[in-house]
C-alpha cells in the first residue's frame, strides 16, 4: 500500500472543525467523528504553520500566510505536494522519525550500485569472482538488514571483507523522507483543499 493510499484510507471519514479563524491566525482540527484516532490539528500564525497529531509534529516557516504557501502551484493544478521544497521550510521536526529515516530498500540499492561501480571496469573482477563476491554481500550485508535495521547495516558494511573487497570509502545516504513526514504533507495538501472548499461554500451562500 502506498503512502497516498494509506492516507486516503486513514482520513476517509475525517471532518474539519474550525476552532479559530482570524485572518492568518487559525486553529483547524481534522478527525473522525467521536474519536481522536488519526486526528491532526493545523495552527497558523504570521509566518508559521504547525501540524500536530497522531502522526507527529512539524513546524514550517516561509510566508506570512502559510496556507497560501501550501496551496501554491500551477493554475491548472493549484494543489500539489513538493516534498523536497516543503522539507526545506521545516523549522522543527517530530522527535520520533523526524524528516528522514533509514530505508532498508535504499541501503540495498546503494550497496548494489557500489558493488557494480567497483567491479565493472576492471578485468581483475571476472564473472566468477563477481558472482562469489555478490553472494557474500547478500549473505553478510543485505539479508540481516531486513530484520535488524540501521545499526546492523552499518556494522555489516564496516566488517565486510571478502576477496580484498571492502566498503572503505562509503559516503552514501540511505535515508528517505520518513513515513510521518510524508503523511504530514498529504495531510497539509488535503487540509488546505478542505478548508478552501468550506470557505468557498460559505461565501457562495452569503452572496
Amino acid at each position: 500500500m502506498t503512502i497516498t493510499d494509506q492516507f486516503i484510507r486513514d482520513i476517509a471519514t475525517h471532518e474539519m472543525q474550525v476552532m479559530r479563524d482570524d485572518g492568518v491566525s487559525r486553529h483547524l482540527r481534522f478527525k473522525r467523528p467521536s474519536t481522536m484516532c488519526m486526528h491532526f490539528d493545523i495552527l497558523t500564525w504570521p509566518g508559521y504553520l504547525c501540524y500536530t497529531g497522531d502522526m507527529g509534529t512539524f513546524v514550517f516557516r516561509r510566508v506570512t500566510d502559510m496556507l497560501e504557501f501550501f496551496r501554491a502551484g500551477k493554475n491548472d493544478k493549484p494543489y500539489r505536494i513538493d516534498f523536497r521544497y516543503w522539507a526545506e521550510k521545516v523549522e522543527a521536526a517530530d522527535k520520533g522519525d523526524g524528516l528522514e529515516a533509514f530505508s532498508a530498500e535504499k541501503f540495498k540499492a546503494e550497496v548494489r550500485d557500489y558493488f557494480e561501480q567497483a567491479t565493472d571496469d576492471t578485468d581483475a573482477w571476472t564473472d566468477e569472482r563477481k558472482a562469489a563476491l555478490w553472494e557474500e554481500i547478500e549473505s553478510d550485508v543485505l539479508w540481516p538488514v531486513a530484520d535488524d535495521g540501521e545499526s546492523v547495516a552499518w556494522a555489516a558494511l564496516r566488517d565486510f571483507n571478502h576477496d580484498d573487497f571492502r566498503f572503505d570509502d562509503w559516503e552514501r545516504s540511505c535515508k528517505e523522507y520518513s513515513h510521518r513526514f510524508l503523511w504530514c504533507c498529504h495531510a497539509l495538501e488535503w487540509a488546505v483543499r478542505t478548508y478552501d472548499a468550506a470557505k468557498a461554500e460559505v461565501q457562495a451562500v452569503a452572496a
